[in-house]
């Protein structure tokens, strides 16, 4: 890939924008749906159908729902944004268009941002904007029959934090509590399946360090961040990080994707702008396509389905994750054998 673009798409996912690949460097892929390329900064994008619904008390904790045409209840995109969960809004969704063409819903959500609860003391950070990316997912599955939705087909998706948050929730047991008076909290955080860009897969400074030599990120989500009140700080602390890493490992074990990867969670799709390089430096460490071969790794170790693209990888069946979440909500139970014709 040219390597200007490589660096648009980079700074695309840490708008908190979901992109296709540049499809030129991806052959012989099984195509499924006309992808949609992200809008250009400041163009058009339709108004939702309900916007700045309320899933909690905070001003960031809110949804945007774009309702497709559907005379049965119609499956969900659940869209995070990125930003480092530091910045970035809800506002764009990359694939609209193509989404809701196919009939699929989608639902675009603000969450609180990690330097926020850093500001209020809540440890680790990484809490709040996780706590919240469940929270909405519950609160749009209490909306199923006031929404026409499919409760049950709901595709996370995402770049970079986006991304992060979206595998954390594919990956971790549910969090639904049978018990409480709170019907949202009864409801399932378990997902259909989820389609990431530019995705960290681990939290773990080790673990990072070892696939990337140059890894930065991380730090902040744990609180080593010097000001969160500026977000140039965010990535400066990784030695400190690193260093204090057995101190902080079961934060680490909580809030990192990688960690929750077991037998029974639903199929990922993962699209990285560069081939990876295992244990060199990275032009772009902090989406580096080694986080990929690395969760791809523990994926198929662990019996799970996982779709790993980037120019020049093997095996790609669907050319951008529009094209997979279009494929995998319309489709078969994906931990369950397709019926036969």
């Amino acid at each position: 890939m040219n390597p200007t673009l490589a660096s648009f798409i980079s700074l695309l996912l840490l708008a908190g924008w979901t992109a296709a690949p540049c499809r030129g460097a991806i052959s012989a892929v099984r195509r499924t749906a006309p992808a949609q390329p992200v809008p250009a900064a400041g163009a058009a994008q339709r108004a939702p159908t309900h916007a700045n619904v309320a899933y909690g008390k905070h001003e960031r904790q809110v949804l945007d729902f774009y309702k497709a045409k559907s005379d049965k209840p119609a499956p969900v995109v659940f869209y995070i944004h990125g930003g480092g969960w530091v910045s970035g809004d809800k506002a764009r969704v990359g694939g609209l268009e193509s989404f809701l063409a196919a009939g699929l819903s989608v639902v675009s959500i603000n969450y609180r941002y990690s330097t926020q609860a850093h500001l209020a003391g809540v440890k680790p950070p990484v809490q709040w904007p996780l706590a919240d990316a469940a929270r909405a997912l519950q609160f749009v599955r209490s909306k199923a029959t006031e929404w026409n939705l499919d409760k049950q087909r709901i595709g996370a998706t995402g770049g970079s934090a986006g991304a992060c948050s979206s595998l954390w929730l594919a990956f971790h047991d549910d969090m639904a509590d049978a018990k409480s008076a709170d019907p949202i909290a009864r409801e399932s955080t378990r997902l259909w399946c989820a389609a990431v860009q530019g995705a960290q897969t681990s939290l773990d400074p080790q673990q990072l360090k070892e696939w990337t030599p140059n890894s930065r990120y991380g730090g902040h989500a744990f609180g080593f961040m010097p000001d969160p009140k500026d977000t140039k700080t965010r990535d400066t602390q990784f030695a400190a990080f690193l260093a204090a890493r057995e101190e902080v490992l079961p934060w680490i074990k909580m809030y990192s994707p990688y960690e929750h990867v077991s037998a029974g969670d639903p199929p990922v799709y993962l699209h990285y702008s560069a081939p990876p390089a295992l244990g060199q430096e990275q032009k772009d460490p902090t989406h580096t396509a080694n986080y990929g071969v690395k969760l791809e790794e523990k994926c198929k170790a662990t019996g799970l389905e996982c779709e790993l693209v980037y120019p020049g990888a093997p095996r790609v069946k669907h050319a951008n994750l529009v094209d997979y979440l279009v494929a995998t909500l319309k489709g078969p139970h994906p931990r369950q054998p397709a019926a036969p014709r």
